[in-house]
């Protein structure tokens, strides 16, 4: 596993397991902790160190699930990552002691404010959150302190500016240097010295299957390659990134990253230029820019399961009505004709997704 330096003689896998997107019981939303447990097992045995979750994810069973998977590891074999989210409980204190309690330790490696955007960064600042993470990093509680953001370049330059972070997490995939700020976002932190971690490298999964003329191009230029590893190889080229996580959900998966994450081929400029036309021609295709972080779905007054109506929504753009042949698959209470335009989950989306308005152009579609 290729390995990179951080600080106080600290060396970090490169390949980040993210636990936002664990194996589930089928028929729910409940994590299937034997399956959950194996890929960790199988993440330990093959180098991978740093372990990245949250208080909000899976309604705290994700923490919980990985205070009880790690038990078998020496605690210091491993790095712990997680988050405070102002808009999920503002008691930071409160907050803070619960998730020493769901990680079992006594100690945080690394610890973010969750989710930076434009409209919770005064209550972030004026919370008094941060002053108290910092001293908790004072006596040894946090080791590292740092912050996650889906917010404007204007805001992640006021909040970078704020105190003297360790370390920052951004959305970063090949679609998005191209098509969003990513890139000015990235330097950012690269001019403040800030290390990056990066979330989404492959776009919630949205970057492993392409349309069939862009993954055409990849695989005549390397058919041993996966369609996802092109996007972690694409993170891999940027060199003030730390840890590349991703949330893996089988062990399929973790076996494909791993293999990427052992490979020292470098993209050449040549592999980047072909990347970026097979990313041109599936930016054509692509409707609805969902990642399925899912933060959209518990406050859902009609209990709709929204990304994956979202994806089948683009998947029908891309292919056509044949997509909808797989809509029986799709567990929810609700359906996209049930949204009642609260606009609740819009509030939640880091995207910034006008999802009622894709819900209604369904409904009509699958009439």
């Amino acid at each position: 596993m290729e390995v990179k330096s951080f600080k106080d003689g600290i060396k970090l896998s490169r390949l980040g397991m993210g636990n936002m997107r664990l194996p589930v019981i089928e028929n729910t939303e409940t994590i299937d902790f034997l399956k959950s447990q194996e890929i960790i097992d199988y993440a330990m045995s093959h180098g991978i160190n740093y372990y990245d979750t949250a208080y909000v994810y899976s309604k705290g069973d994700s923490e919980r699930f990985l205070g009880q998977a790690m038990k078998k590891y020496k605690r210091d074999s491993f790095y712990l990552a997680t988050k405070w989210n102002y808009g999920a409980n503002p008691d930071f204190k409160a907050v803070f002691q619960e998730q020493l309690e769901r990680l079992n330790t006594d100690y945080i490696d690394f610890y973010l404010i969750h989710c930076l955007t434009d409209d919770n960064i005064d209550s972030y600042i004026q919370s008094g959150g941060i002053e108290y993470f910092l001293e908790m990093k004072r006596i040894g509680k946090i080791k590292y302190l740092g912050f996650s953001s889906h917010a404007s370049v204007e805001t992640l330059r006021r909040f970078a500016d704020y105190t003297n972070w360790d370390f920052a997490q951004l959305q970063i995939n090949y679609l998005d240097w191209n098509y969003s700020k990513t890139k000015e976002e990235y330097q950012i932190l690269k001019d403040r010295n800030i290390p990056t971690m990066v979330m989404e490298p492959v776009r919630g999964g949205r970057l492993a299957k392409l349309s069939h003329p862009a993954e055409a191009l990849l695989k005549h230029a390397h058919k041993d390659w996966s369609i996802a590893s092109w996007a972690l190889r694409f993170v891999r080229t940027l060199d003030n990134v730390l840890v590349i996580l991703s949330g893996m959900s089988s062990l399929e998966q973790i076996k494909d990253n791993i293999e990427t994450f052992n490979d020292d081929t470098k993209l050449t400029k040549e592999d980047i230029d072909i990347l970026f036309k097979a990313c041109k021609i599936f930016h054509e295709d692509i409707y609805i820019p969902c990642t399925g972080c899912r933060y959209c779905v518990d406050d859902c007054p009609s209990s709709i399961n929204i990304p994956e109506y979202l994806k089948l929504l683009n998947d029908y753009k891309i292919e056509g009505m044949d997509t909808f042949e797989d809509r029986e698959e799709i567990k929810s209470i609700g359906t996209p004709k049930d949204c009642i335009k609260c606009e609740t989950c819009m509030g939640h989306c880091p995207q910034n997704i006008k999802i009622p308005s894709f819900l209604e152009e369904l409904a009509k579609v699958l009439k």
